[in-house]
């Protein structure tokens, strides 16, 4: 998929192309093809300060335009928020180019507005209450690809893709996927129903998929996304805590705090001066060194501002070769990346 791009473009290409190559990859073994970096959504509702619901919908189409097929969001940004925002998107969207578009959403997380903590719900009436609820807020009639967000341990997940499968039999679902599941999880969800991917943070400094999962979604035929790609923005460089806003939830993750943060910044330095010598961004490297990883892998950074947004879709263009994703992987090793991931209410649902 070829987009057309006007900018400046520095040495090398890297930055703003005039033509963007955007990757097309299949979800797992269907026939849903999407673009190889989607756009993560869940900023524009939530979690990472204030937003601007028209600057957003600007983002979201100028994405569109970018080639950008794949839109990810779930019930519980922003409670509601965030899906009725890619509602209104897809209404703006002329019926050729909304058909292109496949919109991911997430059940599982229940929380109380204004609050971080929350509680997982996997029971079969819950997966279909939040399904309609879901299908609502869109305004579509089938949720492209619909995902499990977090685990209860105390549902079996035989019954879990059973009532997903129930809802790709009604017509209302295309796809399912499962998000921060264990390898072995992944291979008692498959004996129930195909799953076309498997969501799970994964970036330079966030690697633990490497043992086992991605390994196991090779091999499965199940596609990888990759959120927080960019390390919650901190790999993009120039990141400062202290300019975040005060309901950034960034404040109080262990990976941003005080030697934490500086030991991890010096990972960053080291990225600066990769990406210096190709003429490109530290996000580029970052995400084209994803996309080497795995040919079924779809990166999903976020993006606020349409510039971030352009130099991410562009990073499709940056070949690396094996020599330099070695590089990338010892500069990056999983030993000199400093603080847990999450503050302790977010480990919730997730599989260790």
């Amino acid at each position: 998929m070829r987009i057309l791009q006007a900018g400046f473009f520095p040495p090398r290409g890297c930055f703003f192309l005039k033509v963007i190559d955007m990757q097309t990859r299949f979800l797992g073994a269907s026939e849903l093809a999407v673009s190889a970096i989607g756009l993560g959504c869940m900023g524009m509702s939530e979690f990472y300060g204030p937003s601007d619901d028209e600057v957003s919908l600007t983002v979201l189409h100028e994405a569109q335009a970018l080639g950008v097929r794949m839109f990810d969001s779930a019930d519980t940004y922003g409670h509601g928020h965030n899906e009725a925002l890619l509602g209104r998107f897809l209404r703006g969207l002329a019926a050729s180019a909304r058909e292109q578009v496949v919109v991911a959403t997430k059940f599982g997380i229940v929380r109380q507005p204004g609050e971080y903590g929350r509680r997982i719900d996997n029971s079969p009436g819950y997966i279909r209450a939040a399904c309609e609820a879901s299908l609502q807020r869109l305004r579509v009639e089938r949720i492209g690809l619909y995902y499990c967000h977090r685990r209860d341990p105390a549902v079996p997940i035989e019954d879990v893709v059973g009532a997903m499968a129930e809802l790709v039999q009604a017509g209302k679902v295309a796809q399912i996927g499962l998000s921060e599941v264990s390898a072995a999880t992944l291979r008692r969800a498959v004996a129930v129903h195909p799953v076309a991917a498997v969501q799970s943070e994964y970036s330079l400094w966030q690697r633990e998929v490497e043992a086992e999962l991605l390994p196991c979604c090779a091999e499965l035929g199940v596609s990888l996304v990759a959120y927080s790609p960019l390390g919650r923005a901190f790999l993009a460089n120039n990141f400062q805590v202290e300019n975040l806003a005060e309901d950034d939830f960034r404040r109080h993750n262990p990976r941003f705090q005080a030697e934490a943060a500086q030991a991890n910044q010096r990972l960053v330095d080291a990225l600066g001066g990769f990406a210096a010598a190709r003429g490109c961004s530290h996000a580029q490297v970052a995400l084209a060194w994803l996309l080497h990883k795995h040919p079924q892998l779809i990166a999903i950074p976020g993006a606020r501002k349409l510039p971030h947004l352009r130099a991410n879709a562009a990073a499709t263009e940056l070949a690396l070769s094996a020599a330099e994703v070695a590089e990338l992987d010892a500069m990056f090793d999983p030993a000199k990346v400093s603080g847990a991931r999450y503050p302790d209410a977010g480990w919730a649902g997730i599989e260790r």
